[in-house]
Formats: structure tokens, sequence, C-alpha cells
């Protein structure tokens, strides 16, 4: 249905591993792409059951395959529900000509067990909800802010029921069945809680008092949903020059903005006001982690505070010293007085380019001295971060 942006290429005998959350649309790609691959889907409780059991029938059944059935990879779906197979798949990779695509929507489970990870010889891709160029020619802001980018939920007519049922049935119940919190009550305490806390400065004491839990305890509830796929933290940057700076509190933002404004219990009518502002800033940190994780590149996302309130909304880094400063503003008339937090940082950090991302018509320049901000419509910014020709 979507021509997905991901370029899955992998050489002869090279297995890889495909991380995503829930119903992202993994398994619909890669049976597309390898329509003669070998299949196990391991949400099939017959199959967890007898792999869990005895995990050595899993080689013995790879090794009676004909030898052309291993000219393409074997896919195993869901492969955390059953993380003692990784060392027989890693057996078969060093014994064998075979190959696997290992596909997943939690890491947790396997770094807990403290799993073979294949010992390197496995690269890594990761798979996200819809991005731009999938869907430009449906794009509907208010569309993604209800719906989400969950390809399922994106086309639905009825978004609300489909959101409800996957916060409630993949998130809660998941987390839940797979045992990775052992205080179910209190977990959906902080699930509630969550909602107020969404693209803000994490107060763990706040969040901790409001769920009768301590600190340490939210700490790891985050780390689940981060674990799980399913959120992200995003840290401050922290390269200090001459302003004190917030430089170890980070924000969480979930992985789809439908998901996110369903737990806020957010409905969108227009793209007006504050929680439509958070909703821009959202669905723009998500494009750009799916744009630099696309295409594997090594830049970093952070935000900049300082702790008399000066603010951007998203700084891009590379481990060479390239600097990016990103303001999203839901405004049709950017006023310079939405500038100061973008050119502060721009003067103290000597960084000549900066964006700010608005829903004004057309794009407008502003320089002074070296400096110049481009204040951007949504889709001219994201037609040019998709062809390569913002970052860097």
């Amino acid at each position: 249905m979507y021509n997905r942006c991901l370029k899955l290429s992998l050489d002869k005998k090279q297995t890889a591993f495909l991380w995503g959350a829930r119903k992202t649309g993994k398994s619909t790609y890669l049976k597309e792409l390898y329509p003669n691959s070998i299949y196990y889907d391991l949400l099939k409780t017959d199959l967890q059951l007898k792999y869990l059991k005895k995990p050595s029938d899993f080689r013995e059944e790879i090794l009676g395959l004909e030898k052309d059935k291993l000219t393409l990879p074997i896919i195993i779906d869901e492969i955390q529900k059953v993380p003692v197979l990784l060392d027989e798949i890693h057996w078969l990779i060093e014994n064998t000509d075979c190959y696997f695509i290992l596909c997943g929507s939690s890491t947790r489970k396997l770094r807990i067990a403290g799993t073979n990870l294949l010992g390197g010889r496995a690269i890594k891709y990761n798979f996200y909800p819809l991005v731009y160029p999938e869907i430009k020619k449906d794009f509907n802001l208010l569309k993604i802010f209800n719906n989400g980018l969950i390809p399922s939920h994106f086309i639905s007519n009825n978004p609300r029921k489909l959101l409800k049922a996957y916060v409630e049935d993949y998130l809660t119940n998941e987390i839940r069945v797979e045992g990775l919190v052992r205080n179910i009550a209190a977990f959906g305490r902080f699930m509630d809680s969550i909602a107020f806390s969404h693209g803000e400065l994490l107060n763990y004491s706040n969040i901790a008092r409001d769920c009768s839990i301590d600190a340490k305890t939210v700490k790891e509830y985050y780390q689940i949903l981060v674990d799980t796929l399913v959120g992200y933290l995003l840290y401050p940057y922290s390269k200090k020059v001459s302003r004190e700076i917030i430089s170890s509190v980070p924000k969480f933002y979930f992985f789809d903005v439908g998901v996110a404004n369903n737990i806020t219990q957010h409905q969108f009518n227009n793209t007006k006001g504050q929680e439509a502002g958070k909703a821009l800033e959202h669905y723009i940190f998500t494009e750009l982690k799916a744009y630099i994780g696309l295409n594997d590149i090594d830049y970093r996302i952070n935000y900049w505070r300082t702790k008399t309130g000066l603010e951007v909304d998203f700084i891009i880094s590379t481990v060479r010293g390239k600097v990016l400063p990103i303001e999203v503003k839901i405004s049709e008339n950017v006023h310079n007085s939405e500038l100061r937090g973008i050119k502060s940082f721009m003067e103290e950090h000597q960084v000549n380019k900066g964006y700010i991302i608005c829903l004004e018509e057309r794009l407008r320049k502003i320089t002074w001295g070296t400096h110049e901000i481009d204040i951007i419509p949504l889709q001219q910014f994201l037609e040019k971060l998709w062809n390569n020709e913002i970052i860097f």
C-alpha cells in the first residue's frame, strides 16, 4: 500500500536485525520484499512453546531444508519472544550458509536475559511509522495529529478506537504479559501520569509522588518504554559556552504522534493553540529521528534550554562539531520576538544557519552578520529534509 523508505539491502550470508514498534509494518514490508523466504512468526504461541521447550528443534529444522531454500534470508518475526533461539541462530550462521532477518519490537527482554546478540555478526536496521515521502500525496496535518502514522491507523475512518486498543493492548497489556514490570497497578498509574509530562522536561520526583512509587522506578518505567520501542528520551545539548544551561534532564516523546495524542486525550479540529504546537513539535521530532535512522547517519538530536528559559526545540549535531538548530512554531506569522532563543544559540555557538518550521505560506530569510535563519513552511521543510537539502 505504501512504498516504504527503508532500503534493506543484504549481502549474501549477511544477517540483520530489524527493530520497530508493533504494527508499524515490519512484517508486511519483509513479506513483500522476500515473498519466497522461509518465515517464522513467534507470535504464534505453539511455536513459542515449542522452541522455548526445545530450541534445538529450530536448528535441526533449518539443517533439514533444501539448499535452494537457503539462498534467501530466513525471516523470524518477534524474535524477543524466544531469546534462546539466538544461540541456535549464531551456531547456524557460523556453520552453514544460511542467514537471517530477525524482526522484533523490543530489545529489553534480550538485554535483561543477557542474550547473545550474535557477537556483532548482524547489522541493525530500524523501522518507523509512516514518514513524509510515503504519505506526501495524502499529507494532512490534522489527520497526522488525530490518526497518527501507524499505517492501519492513518488510513482508518475510526482511528480513536484503534488508538485506544493499541495503547491498552500493545502497550500496557503487552508489557504486563511480557513480565517487564512487577507492579502492574503502579505501571498503570505511571501510564496515566505520563499524559502530563509528554514532550516536557521530566521531573522524576513529581511523577513518583503522583504514582506512589520512587523516582528510581519511574526512571525504570521510562526505560521500559524506550526498550520496547514506543518512546524516545531526548537529552539536552550539553556544550556550554557562556550561559547556565540545563545539562541532564531529558524530555520524553512517544514514537507516534497519534498514540501520544490519544494518551493525552487531545483531539484536534484546527491547528491553533498550545497543544497543536506541541503536536507539531512532536511530529517534527519523529520525522527527524526517522530521517537519521533510515539514512543510517551518525547524527545526534538534542534540545537546548538555558536556566533563564531560552530554548531551541532541536539541535542536530555531528561528532565533528557541525551543529544545526531547528525551532518549531505552529504560527502562520512568526514574529521577531519568537526568534530570541534560536538567535541566542546561534550567536553563542557561532552557528551560521538555522531553521524555524512554521505554517506560513512562503519561505522568508532573516539575516544578521554571518547568521541566517530560514522561516520555512512545514511541507517545504519536509520536502527539503527528505531530499537531503537540510542537514549538512
